[in-house]
């Protein structure tokens, strides 16, 4: 997203600069494998999301949770 080391930890008071700078080079030295990772992941997540909603329509969930 752009933001530097310094501001991840402002945003997230909970990490410290080291951890932050070692994930980011943990990142640039796998950068393949991490974004095969995420990419996996993303299809699983899509894949889950399309079973729940076949399983479970959207719009009659909404109506019950309304009505």
């Amino acid at each position: 997203q752009g933001a530097t080391a310094e501001e991840i930890c402002l945003a997230y008071p909970s990490l410290n600069l080291a951890d932050v700078y070692a994930v980011i080079v943990y990142y640039l030295r796998h950068q393949e494998e991490v974004e095969k990772y995420l990419q996996e992941r993303q299809e699983i997540a899509q894949e889950v999301r399309r079973k729940n909603e076949a399983k479970f329509d959207p719009q009659r969930v909404r109506d019950r949770l309304i009505n």
